[in-house]
Formats: C-alpha cells, sequence, structure tokens
C-alpha cells in the first residue's frame, strides 16, 4: 500500500451512491483513521469492468456492491476472489440481511458496509481495517511457505547425514518412492488420513490411538528397509496434498500436528531398527556359540 495515496476501486451502479462513497473519501485526507492517506477512488459500474480495473491497475482495496447489472449476490463476490484473491474486499448492500453477510466473510471478504446506513468514519475505518487484515494474512502467508522448509531442514539433514553402522546395514539404497511407488502412495494415504484424525483428536478431544498406528506404520517401513529419507517424503508429500487447498487456519493446524507426528513415526522406526539389530546380534552370538561347541 502506497503510503501517500491508498487505492480504492469501487464497483458500483449508482451513480449516486457512488458520488457519495467519493465525497466522504475526499473529506478524510488527513483523519487519524485514514493514516494520513489520501483516497483515489477509480469506479466501475459493471463486474466486468470492474474484473478489468483490477487486471490493469494496482488498487489497495476494493468496494464492491453485490448487485450489478451483470451479476447478482455472492457470485458477485466469489468471481472477484477467485481473479484477485491478495486484493482485500468490503461488500457493500442495501439488503440488511444476515446470512448474506456471514457467507461474504466465510467465502473471504474482508469487510462489510451498508448502503442504507453509509457513514464516513465507518467507511475509512472499514478500509483501513480491511488493508491490515490482508497484510497479515501475507505475513502469515510468507511465515507458512517458510516453516515447512525450516521444520523439515533438520530432517533433511538427518535423511542425508552420514549413517550410522545399523542404518548402513539395514537401509535400501533406492528410496522408497522411486523402488516401490505404489507402497509409497499407500503410505502418503496412510500418513494423511492420521493427519485427519489427529486434528480431530486434538479438536474435539476424542482418542484415536494416534501414537499406536504410527508405531504399526513404522514397523512396516522398517520391513521395507525405509529410512528417515523416507519418513521425510512421506511426511512431506502428505503435508503438501492437505494444505494445498486448505483455509489458513487449517493449513497451520496441519503443520503443527504433522510437526509431532513425523518426529514420533521417526522415533519409532529408530526403536524399529534398534530392536532389530539387537536381534540380529543375539542370533549371531548363539550361532557363534553353537559353532564353538561343535568344533
Amino acid at each position: 500500500m502506497s503510503t501517500d495515496i491508498c487505492q480504492v476501486l469501487l464497483i458500483e451502479d449508482d451513480p449516486t451512491f457512488a458520488l457519495l462513497v467519493e465525497r466522504l473519501l475526499s473529506k478524510y485526507p488527513a483523519s487519524s483513521l485514514a493514516k494520513g492517506n489520501y483516497f483515489q477512488v477509480t469506479r466501475a459500474s459493471t463486474l466486468l469492468a470492474g474484473l478489468e480495473q483490477l487486471a490493469q491497475g494496482c488498487f489497495d482495496v476494493v468496494l464492491l456492491d453485490l448487485m450489478l447489472p451483470d451479476s447478482q449476490g455472492l457470485d458477485t463476490l466469489g468471481q472477484v476472489l477467485a481473479r484477485f484473491p491478495k486484493v482485500p474486499v468490503v461488500v457493500q448492500t442495501g439488503a440488511d440481511d444476515e446470512p448474506i453477510v456471514v457467507q461474504a466473510f466465510q467465502m473471504g471478504a474482508h469487510g462489510y458496509l451498508p448502503k442504507h446506513n453509509m457513514d464516513g468514519n465507518l467507511l475509512v475505518y472499514a478500509i483501513r481495517l480491511a488493508i491490515e487484515r490482508q497484510l497479515q494474512i501475507n505475513r502469515f502467508e510468507e511465515n507458512y511457505q517458510q516453516e515447512p522448509d525450516s521444520e523439515l531442514q533438520g530432517l533433511e539433514e538427518l535423511a542425508n547425514s552420514v549413517r550410522t553402522t545399523i542404518a548402513s546395514r539395514m537401509f535400501g539404497a533406492q528410496p522408497l518412492r522411486e523402488g516401490w511407488p505404489d507402497l509409497f502412495q499407500e503410505f502418503v494415504s496412510e500418513y494423511s488420513k492420521l493427519m485427519d484424525l489427529a486434528l480431530e483428536q486434538q479438536t474435539y478431544k476424542v482418542e484415536h490411538n494416534i501414537s499406536q498406528k504410527l508405531n504399526a506404520m513404522a514397523e512396516k517401513l522398517g520391513l521395507l528397509k525405509a529410512g528417515p529419507r523416507d519418513v521425510v517424503d512421506i511426511h512431506t508429500k502428505a503435508l503438501r496434498q492437505k494444505t494445498q487447498n486448505a483455509n489458513l487456519a487449517k493449513a497451520q493446524a496441519y503443520v503443527g500436528e504433522g510437526r509431532l507426528m513425523v518426529l514420533e513415526l521417526m522415533g519409532y522406526l529408530t526403536s524399529f531398527y534398534r530392536k532389530y539389530y539387537i536381534g540380529l546380534s543375539n542370533i549371531k552370538i548363539i550361532q557363534s556359540t553353537a559353532s564353538g561347541e561343535i568344533g
């Protein structure tokens, strides 16, 4: 957003109301609510014209009438958000319909203004709030994009580090995703379902025995000689699938629960190899003792 001028796109087919909005905003160049910004209003009288303006220009906020000549209702909002999800939208409607307002917010609107009770302070406040909210979302998305990479970096280093004697004997040379792609996808699907169960367990305080299921998965991975690299691959693919179309809150929840799950699965896999290696060592000792007695 510019430090001097706030670019406002007003998509409104009523010229009288559009003029009212322009006049109200012109009175607030030095308002404390406007934080010293001037408002420059560009008007479009149809949804098509508004979308064309958004494609050509750089706007800080959209004031959107839901009832336009070429689009009516929440579909109007849906089309704007689908094309320009990063631009904050404040919906304007003459209908005092609370369900529509609630649905608009659920779809992604950043504010609501009743056309029958337009006030300059309320108008400026709604614009500022919408812009601030979008900035917060942008910051969260930047952190969210970095968070999986940073949290997986340690696991990546573990997976690619010098392997222990146990690991070098036990792990398969070829990654699971390459050697057994069908089995790999089955593990991804199973892990993905466990992520959903983990969220449900956390949200509704129900018991799904996630730890027991992760332990069982670790044993199956161990029998296939899977290693830390395979665990990271499974976790990463499942996490990407889960967060791809999730809203921000749910995506953050998946990241948080996934962080705990991947570490727990890694721990169970390590325990499996320890027990397996100890078992092999005991067998070798018995075999050596038996050979000595025979000799």
